[in-house]
Protein backbone atom coordinates (compact mmCIF):
# COMPACT_ATOMS: atom_id res chain seq x y z
CA UNK A 1 0.00 0.00 0.00
CA UNK A 2 1.15 3.53 -0.71
CA UNK A 3 -0.60 5.03 2.29
CA UNK A 4 -0.88 4.45 6.03
CA UNK A 5 -3.79 4.35 8.43
CA UNK A 6 -1.45 6.05 10.88
CA UNK A 7 -1.50 9.35 8.98
CA UNK A 8 -3.42 11.43 11.51
CA UNK A 9 -2.87 14.63 9.54
CA UNK A 10 -5.16 13.27 6.82
CA UNK A 11 -7.47 11.48 9.26
CA UNK A 12 -8.28 14.61 11.25
CA UNK A 13 -7.75 17.40 8.76
CA UNK A 14 -11.49 18.13 8.93
CA UNK A 15 -11.45 18.67 12.72
CA UNK A 16 -10.35 21.72 14.67
CA UNK A 17 -8.38 21.40 17.90
CA UNK A 18 -11.57 22.06 19.84
CA UNK A 19 -13.41 19.30 17.97
CA UNK A 20 -10.56 16.87 18.56
CA UNK A 21 -10.54 17.56 22.29
CA UNK A 22 -14.32 17.11 22.39
CA UNK A 23 -14.02 13.74 20.62
CA UNK A 24 -11.24 12.74 23.00
CA UNK A 25 -13.40 13.50 26.06
CA UNK A 26 -16.37 11.60 24.62
CA UNK A 27 -14.33 8.47 23.91
CA UNK A 28 -12.59 8.80 27.28
CA UNK A 29 -15.97 8.87 29.03
CA UNK A 30 -16.65 5.36 27.72
CA UNK A 31 -14.00 4.08 30.14
CA UNK A 32 -16.49 4.68 32.94
CA UNK A 33 -18.74 1.62 32.72
CA UNK A 34 -21.33 2.97 35.15
CA UNK A 35 -21.70 6.06 32.98
CA UNK A 36 -22.14 3.84 29.90
CA UNK A 37 -24.65 1.61 31.65
CA UNK A 38 -26.86 4.33 33.08
CA UNK A 39 -25.93 7.52 31.19
CA UNK A 40 -28.31 7.08 28.25
CA UNK A 41 -31.13 6.05 30.59
CA UNK A 42 -30.60 9.19 32.67
CA UNK A 43 -30.58 11.30 29.52
CA UNK A 44 -33.79 9.65 28.33
CA UNK A 45 -35.47 10.35 31.67
CA UNK A 46 -34.27 13.96 31.68
CA UNK A 47 -35.64 14.53 28.17
CA UNK A 48 -38.93 12.86 29.11
CA UNK A 49 -39.50 15.26 31.99
CA UNK A 50 -38.38 18.09 29.70
CA UNK A 51 -35.23 19.19 31.52
CA UNK A 52 -33.38 21.75 29.33
CA UNK A 53 -30.44 19.49 28.39
CA UNK A 54 -31.20 18.83 24.73
CA UNK A 55 -28.68 21.41 23.48
CA UNK A 56 -25.93 19.82 25.63
CA UNK A 57 -26.63 16.36 24.21
CA UNK A 58 -26.82 17.71 20.66
CA UNK A 59 -23.46 19.46 20.98
CA UNK A 60 -21.71 16.46 22.55
CA UNK A 61 -22.40 12.73 22.02
CA UNK A 62 -25.16 13.34 19.44
CA UNK A 63 -22.94 15.47 17.18
CA UNK A 64 -20.12 12.92 17.52
CA UNK A 65 -22.15 10.04 16.09
CA UNK A 66 -25.14 11.63 14.29
CA UNK A 67 -25.60 14.05 11.43
CA UNK A 68 -28.68 15.87 12.67
CA UNK A 69 -32.31 15.48 13.63
CA UNK A 70 -33.56 15.51 10.03
CA UNK A 71 -32.28 15.16 6.48
CA UNK A 72 -31.67 18.88 5.94
CA UNK A 73 -29.51 19.12 9.07
CA UNK A 74 -27.37 16.27 7.72
CA UNK A 75 -26.50 18.23 4.60
CA UNK A 76 -23.82 20.30 6.33
CA UNK A 77 -22.06 17.14 7.52
CA UNK A 78 -22.48 15.48 4.09
CA UNK A 79 -20.84 18.47 2.45
CA UNK A 80 -17.87 18.30 4.84
CA UNK A 81 -17.51 14.59 4.09
CA UNK A 82 -17.62 14.98 0.31
CA UNK A 83 -15.00 17.73 0.57
CA UNK A 84 -12.70 14.85 1.57
CA UNK A 85 -14.12 12.53 -1.12
CA UNK A 86 -16.23 10.57 1.38
CA UNK A 87 -19.85 9.82 0.48
CA UNK A 88 -22.79 9.70 2.86
CA UNK A 89 -25.20 6.87 3.66
CA UNK A 90 -28.15 8.55 5.36
CA UNK A 91 -29.32 6.20 8.10
CA UNK A 92 -32.67 6.96 9.70
CA UNK A 93 -31.92 5.51 13.13
CA UNK A 94 -35.33 5.76 14.77
CA UNK A 95 -36.58 2.45 16.10
CA UNK A 96 -40.34 1.98 15.87
CA UNK A 97 -42.76 0.67 18.47
CA UNK A 98 -44.01 -2.19 16.30
CA UNK A 99 -47.26 -0.81 14.94
CA UNK A 100 -48.51 0.15 11.49
CA UNK A 101 -48.37 3.87 12.25
CA UNK A 102 -44.66 3.66 13.00
CA UNK A 103 -43.97 1.39 10.02
CA UNK A 104 -45.70 3.81 7.65
CA UNK A 105 -43.88 6.77 9.20
CA UNK A 106 -40.54 4.99 8.74
CA UNK A 107 -41.49 3.97 5.19
CA UNK A 108 -42.27 7.58 4.27
CA UNK A 109 -39.02 8.79 5.82
CA UNK A 110 -37.06 6.15 3.90
CA UNK A 111 -38.73 7.25 0.67
CA UNK A 112 -37.59 10.78 1.48
CA UNK A 113 -34.02 9.52 2.04
CA UNK A 114 -33.98 7.75 -1.31
CA UNK A 115 -35.44 10.71 -3.20
CA UNK A 116 -32.96 13.03 -1.47
CA UNK A 117 -30.15 10.70 -2.53
CA UNK A 118 -31.43 10.84 -6.11
CA UNK A 119 -30.98 14.62 -6.14
CA UNK A 120 -27.83 14.62 -4.03
CA UNK A 121 -24.62 13.19 -5.51
CA UNK A 122 -23.09 13.17 -2.03
CA UNK A 123 -25.45 10.35 -1.02
CA UNK A 124 -25.34 7.50 -3.59
CA UNK A 125 -26.44 4.83 -1.09
CA UNK A 126 -29.49 4.37 1.17
CA UNK A 127 -30.08 1.82 3.91
CA UNK A 128 -32.89 0.43 6.05
CA UNK A 129 -33.78 -2.27 8.56
CA UNK A 130 -36.67 -4.60 7.78
CA UNK A 131 -37.86 -4.39 11.40
CA UNK A 132 -38.34 -0.67 10.80
CA UNK A 133 -41.06 -1.29 8.21
CA UNK A 134 -42.47 -4.60 9.46
CA UNK A 135 -43.36 -6.20 12.77
CA UNK A 136 -40.52 -8.10 14.48
CA UNK A 137 -42.77 -10.95 15.62
CA UNK A 138 -44.13 -11.29 12.08
CA UNK A 139 -40.58 -11.60 10.74
CA UNK A 140 -39.80 -14.11 13.48
CA UNK A 141 -42.82 -16.25 12.58
CA UNK A 142 -41.99 -16.06 8.89
CA UNK A 143 -38.40 -17.13 9.62
CA UNK A 144 -39.60 -20.06 11.72
CA UNK A 145 -41.84 -21.21 8.87
CA UNK A 146 -38.95 -20.91 6.38
CA UNK A 147 -36.62 -22.97 8.58
CA UNK A 148 -39.27 -25.64 9.09
CA UNK A 149 -40.64 -25.63 5.51
CA UNK A 150 -44.09 -24.56 6.63
CA UNK A 151 -46.22 -22.90 3.96
CA UNK A 152 -48.79 -20.56 5.46
CA UNK A 153 -51.05 -18.06 3.75
CA UNK A 154 -49.40 -14.62 3.90
CA UNK A 155 -50.79 -12.48 6.69
CA UNK A 156 -51.99 -8.93 6.11
CA UNK A 157 -48.99 -7.74 8.13
CA UNK A 158 -46.58 -9.58 5.86
CA UNK A 159 -48.28 -8.33 2.69
CA UNK A 160 -48.03 -4.73 3.96
CA UNK A 161 -44.37 -5.24 4.83
CA UNK A 162 -43.64 -6.81 1.44
CA UNK A 163 -45.34 -3.92 -0.36
CA UNK A 164 -43.23 -1.40 1.55
CA UNK A 165 -40.07 -3.36 0.78
CA UNK A 166 -40.92 -3.58 -2.93
CA UNK A 167 -41.61 0.12 -3.33
CA UNK A 168 -38.39 1.12 -1.57
CA UNK A 169 -36.46 -1.13 -3.96
CA UNK A 170 -38.39 0.24 -6.93
CA UNK A 171 -37.74 3.87 -5.98
CA UNK A 172 -34.03 3.14 -5.40
CA UNK A 173 -33.78 1.45 -8.79
CA UNK A 174 -35.52 4.35 -10.54
CA UNK A 175 -33.36 6.84 -8.64
CA UNK A 176 -30.10 5.16 -9.64
CA UNK A 177 -28.84 4.57 -6.11
CA UNK A 178 -27.68 1.53 -4.17
CA UNK A 179 -29.88 0.17 -1.39
CA UNK A 180 -28.39 -1.73 1.57
CA UNK A 181 -30.60 -4.01 3.67
CA UNK A 182 -29.25 -4.26 7.21
CA UNK A 183 -28.80 -7.64 8.90
CA UNK A 184 -30.63 -8.26 12.15
CA UNK A 185 -31.07 -11.00 14.77
CA UNK A 186 -30.52 -14.56 13.54
CA UNK A 187 -34.07 -15.63 14.38
CA UNK A 188 -35.59 -13.11 11.97
CA UNK A 189 -32.81 -13.15 9.38
CA UNK A 190 -34.29 -15.95 7.21
CA UNK A 191 -37.31 -13.76 6.43
CA UNK A 192 -35.01 -10.82 5.62
CA UNK A 193 -32.83 -12.99 3.39
CA UNK A 194 -35.84 -14.45 1.62
CA UNK A 195 -37.38 -11.13 0.62
CA UNK A 196 -34.02 -9.52 -0.19
CA UNK A 197 -32.93 -12.24 -2.62
CA UNK A 198 -36.41 -12.31 -4.18
CA UNK A 199 -36.04 -8.62 -4.95
CA UNK A 200 -32.45 -8.97 -6.18
CA UNK A 201 -33.88 -11.25 -8.85
CA UNK A 202 -36.22 -8.40 -9.83
CA UNK A 203 -33.96 -5.37 -9.57
CA UNK A 204 -30.37 -6.63 -9.98
CA UNK A 205 -30.69 -7.93 -13.54
CA UNK A 206 -28.79 -5.09 -15.26
CA UNK A 207 -26.76 -3.70 -12.37
CA UNK A 208 -26.31 -4.14 -8.64
CA UNK A 209 -28.99 -2.09 -6.87
CA UNK A 210 -29.85 -4.17 -3.82
CA UNK A 211 -27.31 -5.40 -1.24
CA UNK A 212 -27.90 -7.92 1.54
CA UNK A 213 -25.84 -7.72 4.73
CA UNK A 214 -23.87 -10.78 5.85
CA UNK A 215 -22.81 -10.98 9.50
CA UNK A 216 -19.61 -13.02 9.57
CA UNK A 217 -19.62 -13.52 13.33
CA UNK A 218 -22.36 -16.02 12.58
CA UNK A 219 -21.54 -19.59 11.61
CA UNK A 220 -22.22 -21.03 8.14
CA UNK A 221 -22.16 -17.65 6.41
CA UNK A 222 -19.58 -18.75 3.83
CA UNK A 223 -21.89 -21.56 2.81
CA UNK A 224 -24.74 -19.07 2.55
CA UNK A 225 -22.68 -16.76 0.31
CA UNK A 226 -21.66 -19.66 -1.92
CA UNK A 227 -25.28 -20.85 -2.16
CA UNK A 228 -26.43 -17.39 -3.22
CA UNK A 229 -23.59 -17.12 -5.75
CA UNK A 230 -24.68 -20.38 -7.33
CA UNK A 231 -28.30 -19.22 -7.38
CA UNK A 232 -27.37 -15.88 -8.96
CA UNK A 233 -25.37 -17.65 -11.66
CA UNK A 234 -28.33 -19.88 -12.50
CA UNK A 235 -30.76 -16.96 -12.66
CA UNK A 236 -28.45 -14.36 -14.21
CA UNK A 237 -28.55 -11.45 -11.76
CA UNK A 238 -26.00 -9.45 -9.80
CA UNK A 239 -25.39 -10.07 -6.13
CA UNK A 240 -24.69 -7.27 -3.68
CA UNK A 241 -23.20 -8.04 -0.27
CA UNK A 242 -22.32 -5.75 2.57
CA UNK A 243 -19.89 -7.72 4.70
CA UNK A 244 -19.82 -6.96 8.44
CA UNK A 245 -18.71 -8.78 11.53
CA UNK A 246 -22.00 -8.28 13.38
CA UNK A 247 -23.96 -6.23 15.89
CA UNK A 248 -25.96 -8.57 18.13
CA UNK A 249 -23.32 -10.81 19.71
CA UNK A 250 -24.37 -10.58 23.36
CA UNK A 251 -28.07 -10.86 22.52
CA UNK A 252 -27.44 -13.93 20.34
CA UNK A 253 -25.42 -15.74 22.99
CA UNK A 254 -27.85 -14.87 25.75
CA UNK A 255 -30.79 -16.20 23.73
CA UNK A 256 -28.96 -19.41 22.82
CA UNK A 257 -28.13 -20.05 26.49
CA UNK A 258 -31.69 -19.30 27.59
CA UNK A 259 -33.20 -21.66 25.01
CA UNK A 260 -30.42 -24.23 25.48
CA UNK A 261 -29.70 -24.30 21.75
CA UNK A 262 -26.47 -24.18 19.78
CA UNK A 263 -25.11 -20.67 19.54
CA UNK A 264 -25.13 -19.24 16.00
CA UNK A 265 -22.02 -17.21 16.84
CA UNK A 266 -18.43 -18.07 15.94
CA UNK A 267 -16.43 -19.52 18.88
CA UNK A 268 -13.87 -16.70 18.90
CA UNK A 269 -12.92 -13.36 17.40
CA UNK A 270 -10.10 -15.06 15.49
CA UNK A 271 -12.65 -17.41 13.90
CA UNK A 272 -14.78 -14.40 12.95
CA UNK A 273 -11.80 -12.60 11.44
CA UNK A 274 -10.86 -15.71 9.46
CA UNK A 275 -14.42 -16.10 8.19
CA UNK A 276 -14.62 -12.41 7.26
CA UNK A 277 -11.48 -12.47 5.14
CA UNK A 278 -12.56 -15.72 3.47
CA UNK A 279 -15.87 -14.07 2.61
CA UNK A 280 -14.01 -11.13 1.08
CA UNK A 281 -11.92 -13.53 -1.04
CA UNK A 282 -14.96 -15.57 -2.12
CA UNK A 283 -16.82 -12.45 -3.23
CA UNK A 284 -13.73 -11.02 -4.89
CA UNK A 285 -13.16 -14.21 -6.86
CA UNK A 286 -16.72 -13.89 -8.20
CA UNK A 287 -16.43 -10.16 -8.88
CA UNK A 288 -17.87 -10.42 -12.39
CA UNK A 289 -21.33 -10.48 -10.82
CA UNK A 290 -20.74 -9.91 -7.08
CA UNK A 291 -20.44 -6.35 -5.71
CA UNK A 292 -19.31 -5.82 -2.12
CA UNK A 293 -19.10 -3.17 0.54
CA UNK A 294 -16.80 -3.79 3.48
CA UNK A 295 -18.62 -2.39 6.48
CA UNK A 296 -15.72 -2.70 8.86
CA UNK A 297 -13.53 -0.78 11.29
CA UNK A 298 -10.90 -3.50 11.08
CA UNK A 299 -7.66 -2.29 9.51
CA UNK A 300 -6.35 -5.74 8.56
CA UNK A 301 -9.51 -6.73 6.68
CA UNK A 302 -9.49 -3.38 4.92
CA UNK A 303 -5.87 -3.91 3.90
CA UNK A 304 -6.74 -7.40 2.69
CA UNK A 305 -9.20 -6.11 0.08
CA UNK A 306 -6.86 -3.27 -0.88
CA UNK A 307 -4.10 -5.80 -1.57
CA UNK A 308 -6.45 -7.95 -3.67
CA UNK A 309 -7.32 -4.90 -5.76
CA UNK A 310 -3.68 -3.93 -6.22
CA UNK A 311 -2.43 -7.43 -7.05
CA UNK A 312 -5.15 -7.84 -9.66
CA UNK A 313 -4.60 -4.31 -11.04
CA UNK A 314 -8.18 -3.24 -10.38
CA UNK A 315 -8.90 0.48 -10.19
CA UNK A 316 -9.25 1.90 -6.69
CA UNK A 317 -12.57 3.52 -7.59
CA UNK A 318 -14.09 0.45 -9.27
CA UNK A 319 -17.77 0.71 -8.34
CA UNK A 320 -17.94 -2.99 -7.44
CA UNK A 321 -15.89 -2.35 -4.29
CA UNK A 322 -16.78 0.01 -1.46
CA UNK A 323 -15.65 0.63 2.11
CA UNK A 324 -17.91 2.01 4.84
CA UNK A 325 -17.54 3.07 8.47
CA UNK A 326 -19.82 4.68 11.02
CA UNK A 327 -19.78 8.46 11.34
CA UNK A 328 -17.73 9.57 14.33
CA UNK A 329 -15.54 6.47 14.35
CA UNK A 330 -12.46 5.19 12.48
CA UNK A 331 -11.72 8.43 10.66
CA UNK A 332 -8.15 7.17 10.25
CA UNK A 333 -9.53 4.45 7.96
CA UNK A 334 -12.17 6.46 6.12
CA UNK A 335 -10.16 9.59 5.38
CA UNK A 336 -6.92 7.83 4.46
CA UNK A 337 -8.80 5.47 2.13
CA UNK A 338 -10.63 8.36 0.49
CA UNK A 339 -7.42 10.37 0.16
CA UNK A 340 -5.85 7.40 -1.65
CA UNK A 341 -8.76 7.28 -4.10
CA UNK A 342 -10.91 4.35 -2.90
CA UNK A 343 -14.73 4.35 -2.73
CA UNK A 344 -15.60 5.29 0.85
CA UNK A 345 -18.86 6.13 2.59
CA UNK A 346 -19.82 7.03 6.12
CA UNK A 347 -23.03 5.80 7.73
CA UNK A 348 -24.63 9.03 8.94
CA UNK A 349 -27.39 8.28 11.48
CA UNK A 350 -30.05 10.91 12.06
CA UNK A 351 -33.37 11.42 13.81
CA UNK A 352 -34.85 13.24 16.82
CA UNK A 353 -32.42 13.10 19.74
CA UNK A 354 -34.74 11.17 22.06
CA UNK A 355 -35.51 8.61 19.35
CA UNK A 356 -31.87 7.84 18.50
CA UNK A 357 -30.81 7.20 22.11
CA UNK A 358 -30.89 3.39 21.58
CA UNK A 359 -28.41 3.84 18.72
CA UNK A 360 -26.16 6.04 20.87
CA UNK A 361 -26.33 3.48 23.67
CA UNK A 362 -25.02 0.75 21.31
CA UNK A 363 -22.14 3.00 20.23
CA UNK A 364 -21.25 3.61 23.88
CA UNK A 365 -21.40 -0.12 24.65
CA UNK A 366 -19.16 -1.22 21.80
CA UNK A 367 -16.63 1.51 22.57
CA UNK A 368 -16.48 0.55 26.23
CA UNK A 369 -15.72 -3.15 25.61
CA UNK A 370 -12.27 -4.53 26.43
CA UNK A 371 -11.36 -4.64 22.75
CA UNK A 372 -13.52 -1.66 21.92
CA UNK A 373 -12.82 1.21 19.59
CA UNK A 374 -12.28 3.96 22.14
CA UNK A 375 -8.66 3.14 23.05
CA UNK A 376 -7.68 3.25 19.38
CA UNK A 377 -9.57 6.50 18.83
CA UNK A 378 -8.00 8.10 21.90
CA UNK A 379 -4.49 7.07 20.84
CA UNK A 380 -4.92 8.56 17.36
CA UNK A 381 -6.41 11.81 18.65
CA UNK A 382 -3.56 12.24 21.13
CA UNK A 383 -1.07 11.60 18.34
CA UNK A 384 -2.65 14.26 16.13
CA UNK A 385 -2.84 16.85 18.92
CA UNK A 386 0.82 16.22 19.67
CA UNK A 387 1.69 16.58 15.98
CA UNK A 388 -0.14 19.90 15.75
CA UNK A 389 1.53 21.19 18.90
CA UNK A 390 5.02 20.25 17.71
CA UNK A 391 4.35 21.88 14.35
CA UNK A 392 3.62 25.19 16.07
CA UNK A 393 6.73 25.06 18.27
Amino acid sequence: MNFSFENTKIAFKHKSNFELVKSYLIFKSFDFLILVKYGIKIINFALTIKLPIKWIIKKSIFSQFCGGENISECDITSQKLINSNIYTILDYSVEGEGNEIDFNRNFNELKAVILNSKENSKCPIAVFKCSGIGDFSMLEKRSFNIRNSINNVDSTEYINFKNRFYFLCKIANESGIKLYIDAEESWIQPAIDEITYEHMLLFNKKKCVLYNTIQLYRTNRLEEIQFQINNAKRNSYYLGFKLVRGAYLEKERKRANYLNIESPIQPSKDATDFEFDNAVKLCFDNRNFVNICLGTHNEKSTEYLINLLEINKISKNDDRFWFAQLFGMSDHISYNLAFAGFNVAKYLPYGPIKDVLPYLYRRAQENSSVKGQSSREISLIKCELKRRKSRKN
